[in-house]
């Protein structure tokens, strides 16, 4: 049986078939990963690097949500267009069941790329600030999509061995603008329904491709843009006793913030503070009336914001009156609720339940052996947050696939080169190992989280 069911399958990447799920959760894991390889050498690599080749700015996403909405129309679903400006949303009704989102974003970033690929970007596109600049993927998100039409066709194939709704969304503008916002705000749950779970994944350069890996719980960071502005009094620089100088406030104010990580923060709770500009003053010789801080806090739970953010407006005022300041000159600290990301965390009972259903159908080997090393962020949790208080609403997981070959991390361990990191001109995937493996992730969790009974 499964000799003929494996010949059936190969024969056409599209036919609509089912494929045996013979205990709940745990997928042939052979024939499907065989499939999805297959699809990809026939029609998914090529989508690949068209995506590639053909980036778009935040936004500005038209022709690659064009080509998505084309690809998942093909694949049987109802697609909308233009939700959120550029986003879209396909959905695929399969009976009772629950409703599960599959998210990714499209957009890429204004890099230009030197990754020596030979279907390497060479867009150009004007940036809000109507400056023409170079646009490449230099952060995966071609994977993403193409992994999303990979999963889209595989689910329309195996329609017969799952039951509930399917919602695959395109996202925009996560690069810059917060695009899963966007989409909330455009009321996409109230014309789309609101899953009962939420699923999305990162390639990862910096894990071997092909593995998988998934947090318990914090999968990315929180973040908050801060603005503190501390305000002077100018005078001559050869006489400083005459004013209030900010830039020598702002010195003590960049270097006591470190003590909120250090002194402030359980050595085994993460926490950034990194004070990224500082900008004061015009010439040698003037003590200017103001300079400008500009600082991003990264932090995994809403205890530790706090603590961060209170304690940054603690030691600039304080500061500041230490300094001599009347309380209407002190430092004034402004949290930028437009570049306010709420942490993305993994519900722990899905997360487990998912690692156990890829560990019965793609077995141990198939999990990298990872442990985060930088605080970056995402706008997913929009998707599944409350937009107000950031509470979970959506039992969500969001995981990771690798995407650069074993032999690279061997030869960089060697003294080689090292690997690019993501948002390098030189960044690149390896994309056959990434996107199947995405996709057959993606397709074991959905099957195990939309069973047929």
């Amino acid at each position: 049986m499964w000799k003929d069911l494996k010949s059936a399958l190969l024969a056409g990447a599209m036919a609509v078939l089912p494929l045996t799920v013979p205990v709940a959760g745990a997928v042939a894991v052979d024939d499907l990963r065989a499939v999805i390889a297959k699809d990809y050498d026939d029609h998914l690599e090529a989508l690949f690097k068209h995506f590639h080749a053909n980036p778009e700015l935040s936004l500005q996403e038209h022709k690659t949500a064009a080509r998505l909405a084309a690809e998942l129309r093909d694949a049987g679903f109802e697609v909308t267009e233009g939700i959120g400006q550029t986003g879209l949303v396909a959905i695929m009704e399969n009976g009772p069941g629950p409703r599960v989102m599959m998210r990714a974003d499209m957009d890429g970033l204004p890099v230009l790329e030197k990754s020596g690929l030979d279907y390497a970007s060479t867009a150009m596109q004007t940036d809000p600030n109507g400056i023409e600049v170079p646009v490449m993927h230099a952060c995966g998100h071609d994977v993403h999509i193409t992994a999303l039409v990979g999963t889209a066709r595989r689910m329309a194939a195996m329609r017969d061995t799952w039951s509930g709704t399917l919602m695959l969304i395109g996202q925009p503008a996560e690069e810059r603008f917060g695009g899963a916002r966007i989409m909330r705000e455009d009321r996409l749950y109230e014309r789309f329904g609101k899953p009962d779970y939420g699923l999305a994944f990162h390639v990862n350069s910096l894990m071997e491709a092909g593995k998988i890996w998934a947090a318990d719980e914090a999968a990315y960071a929180g973040v908050d843009s801060v603005n503190i502005t501390v305000h002077g009094l100018g005078a001559h620089g050869a006489a400083p006793h005459a004013g209030k100088d900010p830039i020598v406030l702002g010195a003590q104010i960049v270097t006591t913030l470190q003590t909120l990580i250090s002194r402030e923060l359980s050595p085994r709770v993460p926490g950034v503070v990194t004070v990224g500009s500082f900008h004061g003053g015009t010439k040698h010789n003037i003590i200017p009336d103001e300079a400008k801080l500009q600082i991003t806090v990264r932090s995994d739970d809403s205890e530790t914001r706090e603590t961060l953010l209170s304690g940054i407006r603690r030691i600039a005022e304080n500061l500041g009156r230490a300094s001599g300041l009347p309380d209407d000159m002190l430092p004034t600290v402004e949290v930028l609720e437009t570049e306010t990301y709420p942490p993305t965390r993994n519900d722990p009972s899905l997360a487990r339940r998912l690692k156990a259903a890829w560990r019965d159908s793609m077995g141990a080997e198939a999990f990298a052996d990872y442990k985060p090393k930088t605080m970056g962020a995402e706008d997913f949790p929009f998707l599944v947050t409350d937009l107000e208080t950031y509470e979970p609403i959506i039992p969500s997981v969001y995981f990771a696939v690798g995407g650069t070959p074993a032999a690279d991390f061997e030869r960089a361990e060697a003294g080689g080169p090292p690997i690019p990191s993501h948002h390098s001109p030189l960044f690149k995937i390896v994309p056959q190992p990434s996107v199947v493996s995405g996709v057959e992730a993606t397709v074991v969790a959905l099957m195990d989280l939309m069973p047929k009974d």
